[in-house]
């Protein structure tokens, strides 16, 4: 019987290199996590600090520097770094080195709420975002809300806002009166921007817009103490009296 050596010496290839392979991930596993490295994406205006996500690498009760890499749950880690309300995304991988590894992405404030005694930032999601000892943003001031309230309609005229030009470095402060009107603060002039409910936005910013223009045109911005947009397709003004009330 002729002997297939071609078969035999890859046999034995195939034996050796899956032998190294269980090995290696042997000793890999056998390594101990050398360092932790935190990352943020933003880079700059960090609302969190690397300590406060270092304290959230916890597994076991205890950080997971000088542990097994085979002992750390990175499913678990990312989870309780996801945990933290100022925390949009997150991932966490281990490298070859035992170099455990993790990219966080804070949330973006785009208003920060003051009612009564509480106050906290909503992010570009909508969602409600604690206050940092870190960093304060700068972002328009909501007020008038009460604590319970649904935060739905001002996040979309707060999403509006945002995406406007003008109207991001224009608007300053948002107050709910309560007749559930809208109030913008502005600032450039001292009037008040009475936006009534979020609805035709478009038309009532456009509506804005073109007032501005004929008004910083003739430079009679400064007369006007209310602008009022609430009302259907039209801009109704209150002047200031002589005594500047």
């Amino acid at each position: 019987m002729k002997i297939n050596w071609n078969y035999i010496k890859g046999s034995l290839l195939i034996v050796a290199l899956l032998f190294l392979l269980g090995f290696s991930n042997y000793r890999n596993e056998g390594k101990k996590v050398t360092s932790v490295d935190v990352k943020f994406e933003q880079g700059e205006n960090l609302f969190m600090s690397y300590e406060m996500v270092n304290k959230l690498l916890i597994q076991n009760q205890k950080h997971v520097k000088n542990q097994a890499k085979s002992l750390i749950n990175l499913s678990s880690l990312e989870k309780q770094v996801l945990s933290h309300p100022m925390v949009e995304n997150a991932t966490t991988f281990l490298t070859i080195d035992g170099q455990l590894k993790t990219s966080v992405k804070q949330r973006t404030p785009i208003g920060r709420v003051n009612a009564n005694s509480e106050s906290y930032y909503i992010d570009r999601q909508g969602e409600k975002m604690p206050l940092s000892k870190n960093h304060s943003a700068r972002v328009p001031i909501i007020t008038g809300l009460s604590i319970t309230e649904n935060i739905e309609d001002v996040y979309t005229l707060l999403t509006y806002i945002k995406r406007d030009v003008f109207l991001k470095k224009q608007v300053v402060g948002i107050h709910k009166s309560a007749e559930n009107d809208f109030i913008l603060m502005t600032r450039i002039g001292s009037h008040k921007i009475n936006l009534g409910g979020i609805e035709n936005l478009e038309v009532k910013f456009k509506n804005l817009k073109a007032f501005y223009n004929y008004t910083m045109t003739n430079k009679t911005i400064e007369n006007y103490r209310i602008i009022n947009l609430k009302y259907n397709n039209q801009v109704v003004c209150t002047k200031k009296e002589r005594n500047g009330a």
